[in-house]
């Protein structure tokens, strides 16, 4: 069985960065591609990032193009989320998954998630 383990949120001024991770266990790692997700109260859930399963390619929403950096280690079986230049409006719950099969921007197709973990942004 895979699991997802999300750690790092917490609550940051504006301007200010956090790290996000995302530990993957019972799988072969290397074999899924990588997105995380966010998800604000009343809002849907949406992509953010995501990372090929070598890590030749990286994916960001429009949004956090330029603040946020995906990356992923294989040999630890791990993603991370950098985070910079964070804003009020990238307060959310974020999620990481795992996808199997061609990359997608699309939850929906991703096979396996965590139980998130919780960022709040000040202004």
């Amino acid at each position: 069985q895979v699991q997802l383990v999300e750690s790092g949120g917490g609550l940051v001024q504006a301007g200010g960065s956090l790290r996000l991770s995302c530990a993957v266990s019972g799988g072969t790692f290397s074999s899924y591609n990588m997105g995380w997700f966010r998800q604000a109260p009343g809002k849907e859930r949406e992509f953010v990032s995501a990372i090929t399963r070598s890590g030749s390619g990286t994916f960001y929403t429009d949004s956090v193009k330029g603040r946020f950096t995906v990356s992923r280690d294989n040999a630890k079986n791990s993603v991370y989320l950098q985070m910079n230049s964070l804003k009020p409006e990238d307060t959310a719950a974020y999620y990481c998954a795992a996808k199997s099969g061609l990359f997608t921007r699309t939850a929906i197709a991703y096979e396996y998630w965590g139980q998130g973990t919780q960022v709040t942004v000040s202004s």
